[in-house]
């Protein structure tokens, strides 16, 4: 942990975040944000065959927010649909190698925005139907 309480892990996404960026034909889009501290996570999922095959994000926010943010997409891709609605803000927390206390509402946001995203994907997949 550095002086702030961030892991190295959480450092490393929070700098170099793999997933940043924004899918432009996204099948599925998710976004949520905090009041109390102003971040706003975005979410764009590719599915195929029931898998998210790409999965991007944009986060304006703190070093938990973007490092979080990071994780849930690194998480989530490749899993099925049925998978990813299972991983929760502690699946992040363990990934990221923790998070300080005043931070943790950051690891929510993940979830809650892949959540949302998946949710749009079905939407649109019930109105083909």
């Amino acid at each position: 942990m550095n002086n702030q309480g961030y892991s190295k892990i959480a450092m490393k996404h929070f700098f170099n975040p793999k997933y940043a960026g924004k899918i432009k034909n996204a099948n599925g889009i998710g976004q949520v944000g905090n009041s109390s501290c102003g971040d706003i996570m975005k979410v764009y999922i590719n599915v195929e065959k029931n898998k998210i095959k790409d999965i991007k994000f944009n986060t304006l926010g703190c070093v938990a927010a973007i490092a979080s943010s990071d994780v849930a997409c690194e998480i989530a891709k490749g899993k099925s649909i049925k998978e990813a609605k299972k991983i929760t803000d502690k699946d992040i927390l363990k990934k990221i190698g923790g998070l300080p206390q005043i931070k943790h509402h950051c690891s929510l946001l993940g979830t809650q925005a892949l959540r949302k995203a998946i949710n749009n994907y079905e939407s649109k997949i019930k109105l083909r139907t």
